[in-house]
C-alpha cells in the first residue's frame, strides 16, 4: 500500500504501535460516547416493562396402584417410554383443547396483555367495515387468546430424561406462576380421565361377554357329561377311564399269581424228587416249615433218648423198652403220613395257582377288548373337553380383565402416567429486562466500535503503515545510520575510541546508489581494486576451503571494515554456504547495510533477555545471508551478559556453516576473552592498512598469545617480507 511520494516502490505494513497511540489520543472521545451510550442503554432498559417467567416440571412415568397381584403384573409388563412418547407429551401440553381449558379456568381472555382484539383501535374496526379484516370478536373469547398464548408458552424435553418442562411469560408475576402450574393441572386430569374412560368401556363391554361366555362353558360341560354317560367312560378320578384302570389292576394280579403258581411248583417239584429218591425229606423247606412235623420229630427225638437210656440198664426184651420202640414205630408212622399230606396240599397249591392264572388270562383279553372300545370313545370325549377348558380360559380371563376395570373406574384409582417434580413459585426478579447486563454490552459495543473505527481510519489515512524493505533515500544522500549511544561504540569495555571515518568512497557510493533506486544490487559490486591475496574473495575462499565454522573480526578503522565484513558474509552466502554475521559494533553499521529495518530485535536484546532467540534472526535484504542485528536495549545492561556471547555462537555454528562476529574497533584484551579456550579464526578487516599500525596490533595479539591472525584487505600494499615476518595472512 503506498504511503506517500517516496514509497511508490515500497512494502509497508501495520504499525500497530501507530494504532494504539491514534487510541490512546482519542481516548477521551471514546470514553464520553462509550459512556453516553451506555447510559442510554441503561434509561432504555429501565423503560422497557418487565416480563416474568416461571416453570414447571413434570416426570412422565407409569403409575397404576399396585393393590393386588394383578395390578403389580400389569404394571410391570407395561412398555417403557420412549423418546418418541415423550415427543407426544410434549405436543399435548402444546395442543389448542388444553389451552382452551386453561384460558377458560383463569379466564385470560379479560387481561389485554392475552386478549389485544378486546378493545380494537379505530384502523381495525375500520378495516373490518371494509372487510379487509375479518372481526376477531366473532370468534370465541378461548380461541382469541390461543396465538399470544402459545408466543408466552415454551415446552421442552430436558436433554436424556423423561422430564417436560412448562415455561410462562407473562407481565405479571403471579400469573407467570400460576399458569404453568394450572396447565399441568389440567393436563394430568386430561390423563387420568382418558384412562377413566377406557376402563369403563372395558368394563361395559366386557359385562355382556363374560355373561354369553358363562352360558358356552356350561352348554360344553353338560355335553362332556352326556357323552361320558352314552358311551360309558366312567372316569377314574386321574384323568383315566374306568376300562384303563381295571386294565391295570388285572395286569398287576395276573403277575402276582403268575409268580406263586411259579414258587407252588419248585416246592412240588423238590418234594417229589425227595420221596423219589428215598432220601429222607427232613431237610426240605416244605417239611421244616410244617408245624406238625416239627412237633413229631420232637416227640420222636424224646422217644429215642428214653430208649438209649434204659437200654443201659434193661435188656431189649424188657416190656418198658417194647412199649416205647413200639411209641417210635407208631410216630415215624404220623410223620410219614404228615409228610404225604403235605406232599398232597403243595400240588394243591400249585393247580390252585395255575387255575387262577387262566381265570386271570380270560379276564385280561376281555378287558383289553374293552379298554380298545373305549379309547375310541374317548377321542370324541377329549374333542368337548378341549372345548370347553377354551371357553372356561376365555371366561377367566374376560373375569380378570373385568375385575381389573372395574377397580379402576374409581377416579383416584386411575393416576395420570405423570407427577409433578417441582411446581412454579412466583419470581421476584423480571427475565427481561436485565437492565445491567443490557447497560454493559451496550457500553463495551460502543467502545468496541469506536476503537474498530478508529483504527480503520487511521489505516485508510496511512499513518498506521509503516515500509517494509530496503528503506529508499530521497535526494540519493548518504545512507543514514542511528544516533551513535552514549556509551563506548564498541561491543566490549575499555575499547579504544574508534575513528569513525566514512566508508571507502566507492563501497559508500555503490550502497547509497542501490538503496536509493531499489535495486537488488549488492555492495560487493561496487568497483573495487584488483584482487589480491588479502582480498574479501580470497578470504572467502579460504574459510570455505578450511571449513571454517566461527570468525571474529576486528575492524580497527571503524565502519569501512565493518562494511567489509558484510561483503564477506555476502561472498560467502553467495558462494552457497550458510552464513550468519552478529552486529557488536557501536556505530550498528552491518545492521543498517543488511537489516530490513534498523530497530529490529537484535543481540543486545538477547543478552538483556529482552528478546527470544528465534526473534533476533533477520535475512539480508540482498544475499542469502543473515544478521542477527545490533538491538535496541541498553548497551550498558547487555555488556554484563557478554559472556553469554560464546554460547550464542555455539548454537549459531550447529545450525550454520560460519558465524561472523564483527566488532568494530573493539580492543585486543576483548577479542582475547572472547576467543578463551575456543578455536575460532580472527579476522583483521582493514581496507587500508598502515604497516606501523599493523605492527602494534600484531605486538598486542602476540601478548596474549594470538599470533595466527588473518587479514582482510582489498588494498594491502605491504612489503612481502613484512607480511611473511608478521605472519599477516595465511595460505589463502
Amino acid at each position: 500500500m503506498p504511503v506517500g511520494p517516496n514509497t511508490a516502490d515500497q512494502d509497508v505494513d501495520i504499525d500497530l504501535a501507530q494504532l494504539l497511540r491514534a487510541v490512546w489520543q482519542r481516548k477521551g472521545r471514546v470514553a464520553l460516547i462509550t459512556c453516553l451510550m451506555a447510559g442510554a442503554a441503561f434509561a432504555g432498559a429501565s423503560l422497557i416493562k418487565p416480563t416474568y417467567r416461571a416453570e414447571t416440571t413434570v416426570l412422565i412415568e407409569p403409575r397404576a396402584p399396585n393393590y393386588d397381584a394383578e395390578n403389580a403384573k400389569s404394571a410391570a409388563s407395561e412398555p417403557v417410554l420412549d423418546e418418541l412418547n415423550i415427543a407426544s407429551q410434549v405436543q399435548l401440553f402444546r395442543s389448542a383443547d388444553l389451552i382452551r381449558q386453561v384460558v377458560k379456568d383463569l379466564k385470560l381472555y379479560e387481561l389485554k396483555e392475552f386478549d389485544p382484539d378486546l378493545h380494537p383501535s379505530a384502523l381495525s374496526d375500520l378495516m373490518v367495515m371494509l372487510h379487509l379484516k375479518k372481526n376477531p370478536l366473532e370468534l370465541k373469547p378461548e380461541d382469541r387468546v390461543i396465538k399470544t398464548f402459545l408466543d408466552k408458552l415454551q415446552v421442552y424435553q430436558v436433554e436424556k430424561s423423561r422430564v417436560i418442562g412448562v415455561e410462562f411469560s407473562s407481565k405479571d408475576p403471579k400469573l407467570a406462576a400460576a399458569i404453568p402450574n394450572a396447565m399441568v393441572n389440567v393436563y394430568l386430569a386430561v390423563q387420568s380421565g382418558a384412562k377413566l374412560d377406557s376402563n369403563e368401556d372395558a368394563a361395559r363391554w366386557l359385562e355382556p361377554e363374560i355373561a354369553n361366555l358363562r352360558q358356552k362353558v356350561a352348554d360344553a360341560e353338560q355335553k362332556i357329561a352326556d357323552y361320558r354317560k352314552s358311551s360309558d367312560l366312567i372316569p377314574a378320578g386321574d384323568a383315566s377311564s374306568f376300562a384303563s384302570r381295571q386294565l391295570n389292576d388285572i395286569s398287576a394280579e395276573l403277575v402276582r399269581v403268575r409268580a406263586d403258581r411259579a414258587n407252588a411248583e419248585a416246592r412240588l417239584e423238590n418234594l417229589k424228587a425227595a420221596v423219589k429218591s428215598g432220601r429222607a425229606p427232613d431237610d426240605l423247606d416244605v417239611v421244616m416249615a410244617s408245624p406238625a412235623i416239627q412237633s413229631l420229630k420232637q416227640s420222636e427225638a424224646a422217644l429215642k433218648a428214653q430208649i438209649s437210656d434204659l437200654s443201659i440198664t434193661l435188656l431189649d426184651n424188657h416190656p418198658r423198652l417194647k412199649a416205647l420202640k413200639a411209641q417210635l414205630a407208631s410216630m415215624e408212622t404220623q410223620i410219614q403220613t404228615e409228610t404225604r399230606k403235605l406232599l398232597s396240599n403243595v400240588e394243591n397249591d400249585a393247580n390252585i395257582a395255575r387255575l387262577k392264572e387262566q381265570q386271570l388270562m380270560q379276564q385280561l383279553a376281555t378287558i383289553k377288548t374293552d379298554t380298545a372300545t373305549a379309547g375310541e370313545k374317548e377321542v370324541g370325549l377329549k374333542a368337548l373337553e378341549r372345548e370347553a377348558a377354551a371357553q372356561r380360559q376365555l371366561l377367566e380371563t374376560y373375569l380378570a380383565r373385568y375385575r381389573e376395570a372395574s377397580s379402576r373406574i374409581d377416579p383416584n384409582a386411575t393416576p395420570a402416567d405423570a407427577r409433578v417434580i417441582s411446581r412454579a413459585m412466583e419470581p421476584g426478579e423480571p427475565n427481561f429486562p436485565k437492565v445491567l447486563p443490557i447497560t454493559i454490552v451496550a457500553g463495551v459495543a460502543t467502545f468496541v466500535v469506536s476503537t474498530v473505527i478508529i483504527m480503520i481510519l487511521e489505516l485508510f489515512s496511512g499513518r498506521a503503515l509503516k515500509p517494509v524493505g530496503p528503506v529508499p533515500l530521497p535526494g540519493r544522500g548518504p545512507i543514514r545510520r542511528r544516533e551513535e549511544p552514549e556509551v563506548e561504540p564498541t561491543a566490549f569495555p575499555h575499547a579504544p575510541e574508534p575513528a569513525h571515518r566514512p566508508l571507502e568512497p566507492a563501497i559508500a557510493a555503490s550502497a547509497a546508489t542501490a538503496l536509493a533506486e531499489g535495486e537488488s544490487t549488492d555492495i560487493k559490486s561496487a568497483p573495487l581494486p584488483a584482487e589480491s591475496e588479502f582480498s574479501i574473495a580470497s578470504v572467502a575462499r579460504y574459510l570455505s576451503k578450511r571449513g571454517v565454522s566461527k570468525a571474529i573480526v576486528l575492524s580497527p578503522g571503524g565502519d569501512e571494515g565493518s562494511a567489509a565484513t558484510v561483503m564477506l558474509a555476502r561472498e560467502v552466502a553467495e558462494a552457497g554456504r550458510s552464513v550468519i554475521l552478529i552486529d557488536m559494533t557501536g556505530s550498528a553499521c552491518p545492521t543498517l547495510l543488511m537489516a530490513a529495518h534498523p530497530d529490529l530485535p537484535g543481540v543486545t536484546d538477547l543478552l538483556c533477555g529482552d528478546a527470544a532467540f528465534g526473534e533476533t534472526i533477520h535475512p539480508d535484504r540482498l544475499s542469502p545471508a543473515h544478521i542477527v542485528p545490533q538491538g535496541a536495549s541498553d548497551i550498558r545492561q547487555a555488556l554484563r551478559g557478554i559472556d553469554r556471547l560464546s554460547m550464542i555462537t555455539d548454537a549459531l555454528a550447529d545450525a550454520y556453516d560460519l558465524v561472523l562476529v564483527e566488532c568494530g574497533a573493539a580492543s585486543v584484551d576483548n577479542i582475547a576473552r572472547l576467543c578463551r579456550g575456543r578455536e575460532q579464526e580472527i579476522i583483521l578487516s582493514i581496507p587500508e592498512p598502515q604497516e606501523e599500525g599493523l605492527a602494534a596490533l600484531m605486538e598486542a595479539f602476540d601478548a596474549i598469545g594470538q599470533s595466527d591472525v588473518l587479514l582482510m584487505s582489498d588494498k594491502a600494499d605491504l612489503p612481502s617480507d613484512a607480511v611473511e615476518e608478521r605472519s599477516f595472512g595465511k595460505a589463502v
